[in-house]
């Protein structure tokens, strides 16, 4: 699987393309070389630029990550780069364009200001990831577990690299436990966990160590809904292997990969959430909301959104969005609508039959902290709840929540007054967080419009459904 180090490579190559486009841009309204020049000519100098920089950008892709701190280590990196996409640039023209007016001029002048606009836009982008860090704000709380070399190499590049995403809490282990960065013995890990909020679990001993029982780490991780990679100490053994995360190098093992986990399939998945939620504000909320904020606010005292915490991706709580369906009551947080709820309003109810108390979620999925589809997200006092009771319950958080679910279109939705309805919920969710694809995606989305389950789906029965819906709304 492509790993968080994989990701990083193509939005820096991204970024310095668009910084190395701008440069070009730039100098060229600046620069008298460009005036008298027809278009596919300047065109060409973006091409031979961009080639260039990719050719050069590959040749060191092993060197985006530091193992030393300090923006001078940084400014050498980045001077290094540019000095060898000069000569790239430079062999490019000598071999392919002899007969060409081609400026060397002009390539040193954009390649100065594109140098100049690496180094500002690096220092701030350093800066910023490092203050985000500091305040816990999109990072994965992590622990290593083994205070040895691999650790301490580990250790290093999470420091340094804070776009790497991770903050370290400390280390886990049974020697050393003089080291201030220790925070505990193996088997206080769970505890640890829980106390720290740890969402990354680095396990560096050795895999071929009786005492590592990888099995019994992974369960744990599960239990209390963090993920693990382990880190064998036997690197040069694992880097011939396939299908491996890394890490400046570094070879890691997810022994629970799913497909979300892939760049490509996030990418997807997120932006398919970018468009469809812009849509249905765009198209629908617009116009839908002040209507339904003025019968709310007829039909019953109290705002018009009710917005509750509930448990997202990592076990981080965010604000789920509604419309309020209910009347204002202090039970909100803590008891679940059931049939012939007394608290929900007549509003409320046609709200709650037809999903449309739902729609607010949108707003959720635009700015990330839910999909369109995914595990529906519960109350916080259901999370503690049945965390201690069901198994895996706190793997579907590995995801993000969605507005509907597999599991939804199954038939487990609403109340669940009874433990047999909850291990239903999870057994779907699991079965879908395991095998998620696009196209599951689209049909779970099709069957939540149309109000069909698994057994009735089928592309005829689907059309049909939707003929119906639409002759409904014209007579």
């Amino acid at each position: 699987m492509k790993s968080r180090e994989s990701e990083l490579k193509f939005m820096y190559l991204i970024t310095d393309l668009i910084i190395l486009n701008l440069s070009i841009a730039l100098m060229g309204w600046i620069s008298a070389v460009f005036k008298n020049m027809a278009y596919h000519e300047i065109s060409f100098y973006y091409l031979h630029a961009n080639f260039a920089w990719i050719i050069t950008y590959f040749i060191l892709s092993r060197k985006n990550l530091y193992l030393r701190d300090g923006y001078l280590n940084r400014v050498k990196r980045i001077t290094q780069r540019v000095f060898n996409f000069i000569i790239v640039a430079l062999l490019l023209a000598y071999l392919f364009m002899p007969r060409m007016t081609y400026s060397r001029i002009f390539l040193f002048e954009y390649s100065a200001v594109f140098y100049v606009g690496k180094l500002i836009f690096y220092y701030f982008l350093y800066r910023y990831l490092t203050m985000l860090r500091e305040k816990g704000i999109h990072v994965k709380r992590t622990i290593i577990v083994g205070c040895n070399n691999t650790g301490h190499l580990l250790y290093n590049l999470i420091e340094f690299n804070p776009s790497l995403g991770y903050k370290f809490l400390g280390y886990i282990s049974d020697n050393d436990v003089l080291n201030t960065k220790v925070l505990g013995r193996i088997d206080e890990l769970e505890k640890i966990i829980k106390q720290y909020n740890i969402e990354m679990v680095f396990v560096t001993l050795s895999l071929f160590n009786e005492s590592v029982n990888s099995k019994e780490y992974l369960r744990l991780c599960n239990r209390t809904g963090v993920r693990l990679r382990f880190v064998p100490e036997n690197q040069q053994w694992y880097r011939k292997k396939i299908n491996m995360e890394s890490v400046g190098q570094l070879v890691l093992i997810n022994p629970q990969e799913i497909p979300l986990d892939e760049f490509d399939s996030m990418l997807l998945k997120r932006i398919f959430d970018i468009v469809f939620s812009s849509v249905v504000i765009v198209f629908l909320l617009s116009w839908l909301t002040p209507i339904l904020a003025i019968l709310i606010k007829l039909n019953s005292k109290g705002p018009v959104f009710f917005v509750q915490e509930r448990t997202g991706i990592n076990n981080r709580t965010f604000k789920c969005l509604k419309f309020r369906s209910m009347r204002m009551n202090k039970e909100a947080d803590e008891k679940q609508a059931v049939k012939g709820d007394k608290r929900i309003t007549a509003l409320g109810s046609f709200l709650r039959k037809s999903n449309i108390d739902e729609l607010p979620q949108f707003f959720n999925v635009l700015f990330g902290q839910m999909s369109v589809v995914g595990p529906r997200p519960h109350m916080l006092k259901h999370t503690y709840q049945y965390s201690e009771i069901v198994e895996g319950y706190l793997v579907r958080h590995y995801i993000k929540p969605g507005i509907t679910g597999w599991a939804q279109v199954c038939g487990y939705r609403g109340e669940t007054d009874e433990l047999w309805k909850m291990k239903k919920r999870v057994q779907y969710d699991m079965n879908y967080l395991e095998n998620w694809n696009f196209w599951w995606d689209l049909k779970i989305i099709g069957m939540t419009l149309i109000g069909l389950n698994p057994r009735e789906f089928s592309f005829r029965v689907f059309t049909k459904r939707i003929f119906i819906n639409v002759m409904n709304l014209f007579f």
